[in-house]
């Protein structure tokens, strides 16, 4: 690029560790143009480009002080804030801080989460949610919904459009020209010939067939493989089983990813730790690697 990338950073829930992990990662220097997104006694406590206020946050005075609903709105006006500054093209990506769902959606923010949200704002895009680090890279098929509700949801053409917004993104974003996508199976041994399930047979293996990837295949063995260099990324079924591998893979180093955007936006891979908010012991390791992954997307898109 010709001049300094510019990032949206929003600083998530104003209770959690999204401001003092913000403040480290930047501490370290970014070389973008940034611009803050939060709480007005917050934000302006970080040296930034330029800084957008949401609302006041006054924690800790008296039994006024306060809680979920204040922070669930400073919160979701931010990444509004955000998701519009995108869309219009005054930043190149957005990087959002930490939010809690229950207090958006106490404050009047609906969503699942952040993907479901910004698909909404983006104007109902088909969007995908990966969770990326150097050693591995996931995709969910179904995001933030209850276990029993996944056999319902996982159907061919949810796994099949899920897939090609995954395999779009890695080649115009990531530059890998040839995409190699392996899916994730939902049943132990994937299904064992319908005898634990018949899933695989019926759902999964059709969908894998018109995606061109490999499987379904065992979650036992299918994110290893994918580290080794197998596979360029896995399609998970379901949440957890997603989730879980690429925190056992990159714990406190992996990316949030929102696919199919007309804008990039990372973040980092955790919650809000509200538990340990001001204490010290809070790690900016997955701040840092959302924002630089970030500014990398953003380098690789105007190469293109």
């Amino acid at each position: 690029m010709t001049r300094r990338p510019r990032l949206a950073v929003t600083l998530g829930d104003p209770r959690g560790i999204g401001p003092e992990i913000i403040a480290a990662a930047i501490a370290d220097g970014v070389d973008a143009d940034i611009t803050l997104i939060g709480a007005r006694e917050q934000i302006q406590a970080i040296p930034a480009t330029r800084h957008i206020a949401t609302g006041p946050w006054h924690p800790g005075r008296g039994p006024a002080r306060p809680g979920a609903v204040e922070a669930g709105m400073i919160t979701g006006r931010a990444v509004e804030q955000a998701a519009q500054l995108a869309l219009a093209g005054e930043v190149d990506a957005i990087v959002t801080g930490p939010a809690e769902k229950h207090a958006l959606h106490l404050a009047g923010f609906p969503y699942p989460g952040h993907t479901e949200w910004l698909a909404h704002m983006a104007g109902g895009v088909d969007v995908a949610m990966m969770l990326a680090s150097d050693r591995l890279r996931v995709v969910l098929v179904t995001t933030h919904v209850p276990l029993r509700d996944v056999p319902l949801l996982l159907t061919a053409d949810r796994i099949v459009r899920t897939g090609e917004v995954t395999a779009q993104a890695l080649r115009s974003q990531f530059g890998i020209a040839n995409p190699r996508l392996a899916l994730c199976a939902l049943n132990p041994h994937a299904g064992e010939q319908g005898l634990f399930g018949d899933e695989e047979a019926r759902i999964l293996a059709p969908a894998a067939a018109r995606l061109g990837a490999a499987g379904p295949l065992p979650a036992d063995t299918v994110f290893v493989r994918a580290m080794r260099g197998e596979f360029d990324v896995v399609l998970a079924p379901y949440h957890d089983v997603g989730m879980t591998a690429i925190k056992v893979a990159s714990f406190g180093q992996g990316v949030n990813v929102t696919l199919g955007l007309p804008f990039i936006r990372t973040s980092p891979d955790h919650g809000t730790a509200i538990d340990i908010a001001g204490t010290g012991r809070a790690d900016a390791g997955s701040m840092r690697a959302a924002i630089a992954l970030a500014l990398d997307l953003v380098q690789r898109s105007s190469a293109t």
